[in-house]
């Protein structure tokens, strides 16, 4: 039975575009036409984006929440481009009002908005009653597009982002994501990683291993390859590392390769939610790691 908002018409479909976060990320290699190859762990966080859509004539998208400024709300917003290429290769002729909330940070390394572009997606297949693209499809939005579509689980990310593996439900933990407020450009910080010349072979945590085991794991060495690059064009990224090692955190790490850095904490971690206070100018946000059968629509 189809319910009704008193006024509104039916109910939109919503959907979660949950954070995204690479816990290890290395440059594997190079391929000719300039493409880095990628082997990254990446799991998603219970906090993040959320999408709306509603049935209509055109294709339009409105962008609410606390990191709603200067995101752009036309065909440059990865969510109406893959709108845009869900309607082609689908042949559909019908649009979509949706309503997008922004609360994670820009550039932070975090898949703000390649989540939201796998949410898109998925919601304007069951709107629109079509076939949804593969992640080979969607490669073209971007290379965290493919192993966003794949969330909630946690994956194994290679290549160019066209190699997406499912891993095994990690222990049971928190995850808090912290942002100063710069933006990091993913040209310059390969670029600076390329001058710097980290790489090297990718490498999962032992299979089976607790918290404890995956935070050892995690703290063994620098798991992302593009972390020294990011600090050297970022000195003040050490700074944020430095308070979070400070913390009762077991392990930290930078994401991606953006200015947000993670941290893994038991569920209740209440020092890092202190750093609100602290740091006022800095987003601090937290939430538990998702499990493969977390739900993401609402």
């Amino acid at each position: 039975m189809t319910t009704f908002d008193q006024g509104e018409g039916p109910r939109p479909l919503r959907r979660l575009a949950p954070a995204k976060v690479n816990l290890s990320l290395a440059v594997t290699g190079r391929r000719a036409d300039g493409y880095h190859l990628l082997d990254s762990l990446v799991v998603f966080a219970d906090l993040g984006e959320t999408l709306e859509a509603r049935a209509a004539e055109d294709l339009t998208l409105a962008v609410t929440g606390p990191r709603s400024g200067g995101v752009p709300t036309d065909g440059r917003n990865l969510v109406l481009k893959a709108a845009a290429l869900l309607r082609e290769r689908r042949d559909v002729r019908t649009g979509a009002a949706l309503s997008l909330r922004k609360a994670l940070p820009h550039g932070g390394g975090v898949g703000g908005g390649s989540s939201d572009a796998a949410a898109a997606l998925a919601l304007l297949a069951r709107l629109w009653g079509v076939e949804p693209l593969s992640p080979k499809e969607a490669l073209i939005l971007g290379a965290d597009v493919p192993v966003c579509m794949a969330a909630p689980g946690p994956q194994r990310m290679r290549g160019v982002g066209d190699e997406v593996a499912p891993l095994a439900a990690l222990p049971r933990a928190a995850l808090w994501i912290v942002a100063p407020p710069l933006h990091l450009s993913t040209p310059a910080v390969f670029a600076e990683r390329a001058r710097i010349g980290t790489a090297g072979p990718g490498a999962m945590p032992p299979a089976g291993a607790d918290l404890s085991d995956l935070a050892v794991w995690l703290r063994a060495e620098e798991r992302n390859h593009l972390a020294e690059a990011a600090y050297s064009l970022a000195p003040e990224l050490r700074d944020v590392r430095a308070v979070l090692e400070g913390t009762d955190a077991l392990a930290v790490g930078l994401s991606g390769s953006g200015a947000a850095h993670w941290a893994l904490c038991r569920e209740g971690g209440a020092s890092l939610a202190r750093l609100r206070e602290a740091h006022p100018e800095w987003i601090v946000l937290g939430g538990p790691i998702l499990t493969p059968d977390a739900p993401l629509d609402a």
